[in-house]
């Protein structure tokens, strides 16, 4: 499911942890201007949003599929700022 990290998924997952776009380059490996892209629409190879979801993965984001009311993320127990 890696590959099919969206863009809101990305924002909200970084909201949610409290993190800027430069945090989440750090954590998964990537530039600035790749998360600031992708997450602005423009298309992300698979292991670019492997490594994006990885890292969110790493820092307590569960990441929910659309069900009807779209998808989301929430934060592990014990993961909340």
């Amino acid at each position: 499911m890696a590959e099919g990290l969206l863009a809101v998924q990305c924002k909200m997952a970084r909201a949610a942890l409290g993190w800027g776009v430069a945090d989440l380059a750090k954590a998964a490996g990537v530039s600035i201007n790749t998360v600031s892209r992708f997450e602005n629409g423009h298309d992300a190879h698979g292991g670019t949003r492997r490594l994006l979801r990885g890292a969110l993965d790493a820092a307590g984001v569960i990441f929910i599929e659309s069900n009807g009311n779209g998808p989301g993320v929430r934060l592990r127990k014990g993961k909340q700022q």
